[in-house]
């Protein structure tokens, strides 16, 4: 396969690699890459009418002027100002003025570390050895080496052009901020038209220079994901290039992200959520493979939201598909249609999904339990997670997240009953975390659109060891968002039968907090849309038999009145209720 240099979307560059890489100044100074920088930072300065341009002569044309700037920079990238003009005296007129020509520098280097920047690492098919095989050695040769040579290029040309060092020195990644090691798998393919991504590479290994911030086109999620009749992967086409798979452990299962490089930073942002499988994971079969960033075109045939999912009985498979339109450039679009698939699998196999965060705790006073806060997006889940953080050097000896957003309950023939996770990261809105939490944790967080509202955070929070344990639960609490809290509606609002529990849970009510384009008060099957609704015969069994199970066996369950979807709650309501929740764990 055909590998080439780079590729820009949008924010973003992609460099690809298949072992070969820049090894000093003249190599970086000379490469196409290089050249296309220069050529779109000129042009951006143009549509400023930036006074960076005013170095140049009048009358200039714009090829020119690349052509010029492009000679000048590769000289001072190995000589001094003096000597370069003495060998070009065509370049003295940029030296009248060395702060613009430093400026202009400067400049440059900002607006090309304003990309998110990534490095692909393909199999380089004249060594015996894989590259992945030795990850360290690869991103060290890759990776570290560029970075170090893009900040010694920009100093060695700065120093050139003043005659001066810096007093301080900042050791950015000025390179890559993240590096991928990618191969070819011969996994379990099922025939057409699976066999169409048979050809595209899957991501080994991924290193991340913190703390990583990017930007994506959207930052709220629109509507649900709609099971449709057909294989949505029948009428698409893949160029195997422009395409990756990132292979993630979804609790127990295995779902194949494949993405188009376009949503890179969002493909890769995955590995603060899921574990990537490895070699022993990828010799079975994925329960489900996923395609994120599909021609828009293809799925048409299936409505205004093609965000789709298919049940592929026969290959015993969920196959799911979204469009590349920046409409669905959202990191939740990703998240919530693996999870979708998750919750689907897990029905068929008798389990029930949860929505919500699960957390096992132990107090001071040598109380302990295991707690699940049930509730949809910005009801206060991950925000009553923080709140027992927060409250733990007062009340807390230990607490342990067992997930963040998704799990399932499992019932086992002697009636035992066991809770299981999804995740071992947490996808969380910044507005809802103590402003602190986030800085304290920057480096190992991926952060999207800070400077937006409903700003995230992706970073781990528990492991998968911690995932799959299969916990027993204590309370299983419904968090309510929009209600105050009084005499006739507590903190701590308990559940006496079983169909005054599934009333509550089957409503679904919460204040939307501008995570989705949603308003107001709205309503959701089990505060889970991503599964129950499109399978609500099979869920409501489920449901109707484990809210039974849960009774019998002591599991005290209850609405938690987190008030987060209240004005000026949004820290205090969720660690109230944790207040009150301790409470009643402590007696």
């Amino acid at each position: 396969m055909r590998i080439p240099n780079y590729s820009f979307y949008n924010k973003q560059v992609i460099i690809k690699s298949s072992g070969k890489i820049c090894k000093n100044p003249r190599d970086l100074t000379k490469a196409e890459l290089f050249k296309n920088v220069i050529h779109r930072f000129l042009d951006y300065l143009r549509r400023k009418d930036s006074p960076l341009l005013d170095m140049f002569a009048q009358g200039t044309s714009k090829d020119e002027q690349e052509k010029t700037i492009i000679n000048l920079l590769q000289r001072l990238s190995a000589l001094p100002k003096e000597r370069t003009i003495k060998t070009t005296p065509e370049f003295t007129n940029f030296f009248k003025d060395t702060y613009l020509l430093n400026q202009f520098v400067e400049n440059l280097y900002d607006y090309w570390r304003s990309f998110e920047r990534f490095l692909v690492c393909y199999p380089d098919n004249n060594k015996e050895m894989p590259t992945h095989t030795k990850p360290y050695r690869t991103f060290n040769i890759t990776i570290e080496s560029l970075n170090h040579l893009v900040r010694k290029v920009y100093r060695d040309i700065c120093e050139n052009i003043t005659n001066d060092h810096p007093r301080i020195y900042r050791q950015m990644p000025a390179g890559c901020q993240v590096g991928l090691i990618v191969a070819i798998e011969n996994w379990s393919c099922p025939p057409a038209p699976y066999d169409k991504l048979k050809d595209i590479h899957f991501i080994k290994q991924v290193l991340i220079e913190p703390p990583l911030i990017i930007d994506p086109p959207m930052n709220k999620r629109t509507g649900q994901f709609k099971k449709v009749d057909s294989n949505p992967l029948d009428d698409i086409q893949f160029s195997c290039e422009d395409w990756l798979c990132y292979p993630a452990k979804v609790g127990d299962l295995i779902i194949y992200l494949f993405f188009h490089n376009k949503f890179i930073g969002l493909g890769t942002a995955l590995a603060n959520l899921f574990e990537l499988a490895d070699d022993n994971d990828l010799k079975r079969k994925p329960d489900a493979v996923y395609a994120y960033g599909v021609p828009g075109k293809s799925l048409k045939k299936f409505g205004n939201l093609p965000t789709v999912f298919f049940d592929d009985e026969k290959n015993n498979m969920l196959v799911a598909a979204v469009p590349g339109s920046d409409d669905f450039g959202y990191f939740g679009y990703i998240k919530k249609m693996m999870l979708t698939l998750h919750n689907i699998i897990m029905m068929k196999r008798g389990r029930l999904p949860i929505h919500g965060a699960m957390v096992k705790v132990s107090l001071k006073n040598g109380k302990s339990a295991n707690v699940i806060i049930l509730g949809d997006t910005g009801a206060g889940k991950s925000e009553s997670l923080e709140a027992f953080r927060v409250l733990g050097d007062k009340y807390i000896r230990d607490m342990t997240i067992i997930f963040d957003d998704m799990g399932s309950l499992e019932l086992s023939k002697d009636g035992k009953m066991k809770v299981y996770g999804t995740e071992t990261g947490a996808f969380v809105r910044l507005d809802d975390l103590q402003p602190g939490f986030a800085f304290g944790n920057i480096d190992r967080s991926i952060i999207m659109s800070p400077q937006k509202i409903n700003a995230r955070a992706i970073l781990p929070v528990t492991t998968l060891k911690e995932v799959l344990h299969g916990y027993s639960v204590d309370f299983l609490l419904y968090a309510n968002n929009y209600e105050e809290v009084d005499d006739a509606h507590p903190f701590f609002d308990e559940f006496h039968s079983v169909d005054d529990a599934l009333d509550v849970f089957r409503e679904g009510a919460r204040m939307a907090k501008g995570t989705t384009t949603e308003k107001g008060v709205v309503h959701s099957y089990f505060a889970n849309i991503f599964g129950p609704p499109q399978y609500e015969d099979l869920h409501e069994k489920l449901a109707i038999k484990y809210f039974k199970a849960l009774f019998e066996s002591g599991v005290r369950i209850a609405q938690l009145r987190t008030r987060l979807g209240i004005p000026g709650f949004e820290t205090k309501g969720p660690e109230s209720a944790a207040e009150a929740l301790f409470e009643v764990i402590s007696k």
